[in-house]
């Protein structure tokens, strides 16, 4: 196992070889989704979710998508602030079931409601289906905000990974669109350029968990149906013409993952354009550390700084 790993990192990933759990790009998307699935509903053994005031699965109906939604509430009282959630999965897997302990920990954390979305994704609905959705999920929110007892100022979208492009995407499009308000943004190892072609895809790209150079491959081959759709900036959000005037933003990177340079090149960009940046890099950890909720110190810590973070832009 490598020496720059974490212990925890390392004896996670030795049980992960223990297993035998086969790589993504080796199976079939549908494989690939129920294993993910199949893991998730195995982690629930050793760490149950989390119970939360309440947790509701609508759709956000016509007008917008009918984007299928699982609304998480801590018990804050009167109208809550919320984060629209993102999943990852290199737009290809991932669900509301396997974030579903996710949210529930990210809510009680922030003491707030999560709005987890389940956007479209390849090969069945290739981009832009997923940023479609994205903006989609956010605008009904916003609209619907009081019959869903939320608070429209205090909305903040957040994603890891993929759901990290599309958090990142959806403020360039409320920029470009002159709305809904976005409080903040919490960009947690997002996807800036599936292209890749960074030192840390050379440094991390073998050995160091479930993202190596060759599932993103795997992941861009099924997100996109052409070569070109990586250079519109609803994919890659760093080639927007401008990233002034959006909202202010976390960055959480790992130390051990292909995505590192890209999300420290995003924050930088960012805070270059002007808007308010802070960024967190996290030693030691791989990439989907977040989700390693009761085996890594580092997932906690990272939940509880995206809740100060966000509870700090909303004056709580």
């Amino acid at each position: 196992m490598p020496d720059d790993l974490t212990p925890q990192m390392n004896a996670f990933l030795d049980r992960v070889a223990e297993a035998g759990v086969p790589k993504l790009e080796d199976l079939t998307p549908r494989q690939a989704r129920d294993l993910i699935e199949a893991l998730s509903a195995a982690r629930l053994r050793d760490y149950p979710a989390p119970d939360v005031a309440s947790a509701e699965a609508m759709s956000t109906g016509p007008g917008f998508g009918h984007v299928p939604v699982r609304i998480y509430k801590s018990g804050a009282a009167g109208a809550m602030p919320v984060i629209v959630y993102y999943h990852g999965g290199g737009h290809v897997i991932g669900s509301l079931e396997t974030y579903d302990t996710l949210c529930r920990y990210l809510a009680n954390a922030a003491r707030c409601a999560v709005v987890s979305v389940d956007y479209r994704m390849g090969p069945e609905h290739r981009f832009p289906a997923a940023p479609e959705d994205a903006y989609d999920t956010l605008r009904w929110v916003a609209e619907k905000a009081n019959a869903l007892g939320l608070d429209a100022s205090r909305i903040a979208v957040s994603g890891d990974s993929a759901g990290g492009n599309l958090a990142a995407v959806v403020a360039l499009m409320v920029r470009e669109a002159g709305g809904p308000e976005v409080s903040a943004q919490a960009l947690i190892y997002p996807v800036v350029d599936y292209r890749g072609g960074t030192a840390s895809y050379d440094r991390y790209g073998t050995g160091y968990g479930i993202l190596e150079t060759t599932t993103v491959d795997w992941f861009r081959e099924h997100y996109f149906a052409n070569a070109g759709d990586m250079d519109d900036w609803r994919a890659a959000p760093h080639l927007a013409g401008s990233h002034a005037g959006l909202p202010p933003a976390l960055v959480i990177t790992a130390e051990c993952d292909v995505l590192k340079d890209e999300g420290v090149a995003y924050a930088k960009q960012l805070a270059d354009a002007g808007v308010a940046v802070e960024h967190v890099d996290y030693a030691g950890v791989v990439h989907g550390f977040f989700g390693y909720l009761g085996l890594v110190d580092e997932a906690e810590q990272a939940h509880r700084k995206v809740a100060d973070y966000l509870n700090g832009i909303w004056g709580r």
